[in-house]
């Protein structure tokens, strides 16, 4: 996992930077990863395609977040935290 790309992620798609997100996330395979592509797909309302990386996720769920921003805002915390 490289914190400080994913950091930058989250703050790219928090910035309606979808595209810049996107290929960031694209770079990495780890679970946070993964989880910025679920909600990014989420936000683009791609539903199958989000559900896919949330079940890469390592218990991340569609359902488990109903606000975007609230839930990047919860991948940045946890990024601060490891």
């Amino acid at each position: 996992m490289n914190k400080t790309a994913l950091l930058v992620a989250v703050q790219a798609a928090l910035n309606g930077e979808w595209d810049k997100s996107h290929n960031i996330a694209q770079d990495y395979s780890d679970t946070t990863a993964n989880w910025i592509h679920a909600v990014l797909h989420k936000i683009e309302g791609d539903v199958w395609n989000s559900k896919y990386w949330y079940a890469r996720t390592a218990g991340k769920n569609y359902e488990d977040f109903s606000d975007a921003t609230a839930e990047l805002k919860a991948i940045q915390n946890h990024l601060n935290q490891t």
